[in-house]
């Protein structure tokens, strides 16, 4: 609960912004910044407000040492472009001149702008530059923003991004996120700042932004970062011009229920379904018969008695008893009307196929049919999809080819042709899924809503999700904070290298690209981004087949020293560590290898061993309770077969897991055609591997790793 101090100087800001709001203005003065900041306990410099020469010359022999002078103008955003700052100033002759040569340049710069006087501020003392800032993001609303000043922040776009508010840890891990964070504990002799100061600048903005929804930017830049402190040079705050409308947001468990319906329906009816091979509403409907679908299915066209053996209806609203889910397979400019008949009929989804909205510029058309949705409490899943597979309900509602591997996976894309190539990646690596869903145009349904779903369906283990963008990434956020400490989510974000800074009033604004947003706020979700289609699909693949690893430490096993040079580097590329191998473990090692052969980390056991070689330095990899995870590199021998070496690896793993013992172990495969039918025995037996690739196996491994962080199964989490 606030305090009585708290309270007031919260009133004092809201009284503050919404005269400045009634004045027509979007950006505060200097001296009204510091009144803001003040009331946020954001460390400023000592200041005052000179409306004459005479007050500047006394307002900088009060303070005491150099002064910074800067003009205030509510008409003049750029200070220092209009001339209107002067640095490092003393005494009153350097006042007076300063004074005047700055109100000179602004009146030159800007004639008819409304000069209140000059700023006479403490010039703070050298440390290390850094900004503080928060912006609001189109997708995440509002975000604070930390990283060095100068040239760093400016060039290098050395920065990093947190959902506002912060709590004290995340404005401290924020300190640690950017490339640069060893110059913050001190480098060359140069002393440490105060962290904890810095860090209360950060969540002390983060709180402001959220209490006043109305501010769009807060810039500090730059702030002084010292041993003794904190503070904030300069101050800017610009507000909002624009009223965003609020997105319609459904509770969990209004999701939960009408997401039941969705992905286990009982009813299904098919709006435009057909007897015509080739329509839509034809492949639909055989996919749906053809795909053992156990639940009713009821063809609805006003042109036909009987479809494909089933009695048709004129509307939907003929279909006798409740209907779970209505496919829409009619052309867009029929929908509206037949959703109210939906609507009307209490059928609680719609998956809506047609293409023909707001993707071809019909956004009209896609509003009435939101619109409708919500008069009548219609969850609409599209429009523009390919459909949605249920593989544990037998459920294929889509005019693309079936699928029926059940299994722990489920996969979303915002694209038909992602959707496709997702299908075809399942087929040809026998992955079992849950299901696969199209979203397209997320007139309605959207990844936190499914994200819940699978977050609580039995069935999913890993959830794998493609998207271009996120319609309330607040929402995904608290979404993917429910689900990950119980199931991997992995995010293929598109679009990552296209959008340039958005053009914005400040610094941060400047800085706050989308995917650097994106990137950062989804790790704080905890959420594993693949940096492809591949990956993701992999990742989706992998991770349900892999245990959680216990600890750190990760060894390699290697036949051939090349592989294990290349499979250290990927180790240290996904943020993994090698084990230092204790001398006991070191001996124990040494006594299955060659002379040759060299143990430490990698473990070179060298390519002419049998396969008790690599069977007794596995078995003594997974008995060791101080190794986590073992990354195996195998090397194609006669002496040692591909398949003999799957047999044993598979073989030595089960038996631990039957004894309790279970750690992740990865495996690639160097080697001729072979190696491929024994990377997928191992896959199917609990090893992760791959042929011709050391990266891959290990990429997976860190994957796993990021989730297991972000879950609290290890230390140093999200």
């Amino acid at each position: 609960m606030a305090t009585t101090v708290e309270t007031q100087e919260r009133e004092r800001v809201r009284v503050l912004l919404d005269r400045v709001r009634s004045e027509g203005r979007s950006a505060l003065t200097a001296p009204e910044g510091k009144i803001v900041a003040d009331a946020y306990g954001i460390t400023v410099p000592g200041e005052g407000l000179a409306r004459d020469v005479d007050e500047a010359v006394a307002l900088a022999d009060r303070l005491g040492g150099s002064v910074v002078l800067k003009i205030v103008s509510p008409d003049i955003l750029h200070k220092t472009d209009a001339g209107g700052v002067v640095v490092g100033v003393s005494g009153a002759q350097e006042v007076r001149a300063a004074f005047c040569g700055i109100v000179k340049n602004a009146k030159a710069y800007a004639p008819d702008a409304r000069i209140e006087g000059v700023q006479v501020q403490q010039l703070v003392p050298p440390g290390q530059e850094v900004i503080v800032g928060a912006v609001t993001d189109p997708t995440f609303g509002k975000v604070v923003a930390f990283g060095l000043g100068g040239v760093l922040v400016e060039v290098l776009k050395d920065i990093t991004f947190r959902l506002a508010p912060v709590t004290a840890d995340e404005a401290q891990s924020m300190l640690d996120s950017i490339g640069a964070a060893e110059i913050l504990k001190g480098v060359r002799g140069a002393p440490a700042v105060d962290r904890w100061a810095l860090a209360e600048q950060i969540r002390r903005v983060s709180q402001l932004v959220t209490d006043f929804p109305e501010i769009a930017e807060v810039d500090l830049n730059p702030v002084i970062a010292s041993p003794d402190g904190a503070v904030a040079a300069d101050i800017r705050i610009l507000l909002t011009t624009v009223e965003v409308k609020a997105r319609r947001r459904y509770s969990r468990e209004e999701i939960l229920v009408s997401m039941r319906r969705l992905m286990e329906p009982r009813s299904i009816a098919v709006i435009g379904a057909s007897n015509e091979q080739g329509k839509i509403g034809n492949s639909v409907m055989r996919n749906l018969i053809d795909g053992g679908f156990a639940g009713e299915i009821h063809p609805v066209n006003p042109k036909a008695d009987d479809i494909l053996g089933r009695k048709a209806y004129k509307s939907v609203t003929d279909v006798p008893g409740e209907v779970d889910v209505a496919v829409f397979a009619i052309p867009a400019k029929f929908v509206a009307s037949a959703l109210k008949e939906v609507g009307r009929k209490g059928i609680p989804n719609a998956v809506l196929i047609p293409s023909g909205f707001a993707e071809t510029g019909e956004h009209a058309l896609q509003d009435e049919i939101v619109a409708v949705g919500e008069q009548y409490g219609v969850r609409l899943l599209g429009p523009n999809i390919y459909g949605y597979y249920s593989t544990w309900q037998d459920l294929c509602a889509t005019f693309c080819t079936p699928y029926d591997v059940k299994g722990p996976v489920a996969l979303t894309s915002q694209s038909g042709g992602i959707g496709m190539a997702i299908l075809g990646f399942a087929r040809s690596t026998r992955t079992g899924v849950s299901a696969i869903v199209g979203l397209g145009n997320k007139s309605d349904i959207d990844e936190d809503d499914l994200l819940t779903w699978f977050g609580e369906d039995p069935n999913t283990e890993c959830i794998a999700m493609h998207l271009e963008d996120l319609k309330d990434g607040r929402a995904f956020v608290e979404a993917a904070r429910a689900t990950v400490p119980r199931k991997p989510v992995v995010v293929l974000k598109a679009g990552r290298t296209s959008a340039g800074a958005r053009a914005a009033g400040s610094h941060t604004g400047a800085l706050a690209g989308d995917d650097a947003v994106y990137d950062d706020i989804l790790r704080q979700a905890g959420v594993i981004r693949a940096p492809g289609l591949n990956d993701m699909l992999e990742y989706a693949r992998a991770l349900p087949v892999l245990p959680a690893p216990r600890g750190d430490n990760v060894v390699i096993i290697t036949g051939a020293g090349g592989s294990g040079v290349l499979l250290s580097d990927a180790i240290v590329d996904n943020g993994l560590s090698l084990m230092e191998i204790p001398p006991d473990l070191d001996t124990a090692f040494k006594a299955f290898i060659p002379p040759f052969g060299a143990a430490g980390n990698p473990i070179d056991i060298t390519g002419g061993e049998p396969p008790s070689t690599y069977e007794a330095t596995i078995r003594l990899g997974m008995e060791d309770p101080r190794i986590h995870a073992l990354v195996l590199g195998y090397w194609h021998t006669i002496v040692t077969p591909p398949m003999v070496f799957a047999e044993l690896t598979a073989r030595v793993v089960e038996e631990f897991r039957a004894r309790g013992i279970e750690k992740p172990v990865v495996a690639s495969l160097a080697g001729d055609i072979e190696v491929e039918e024994a990377c997928a025995y191992l896959f199917e037996r609990g090893v992760v591997a791959y042929p011709y690739t050391t990266e891959r196996p290990v990429a997976v491994l860190g994957a796993k790793y990021r989730w297991a962080r972000a879950a609290g199964l290890l230390g140093g989490g999200r």
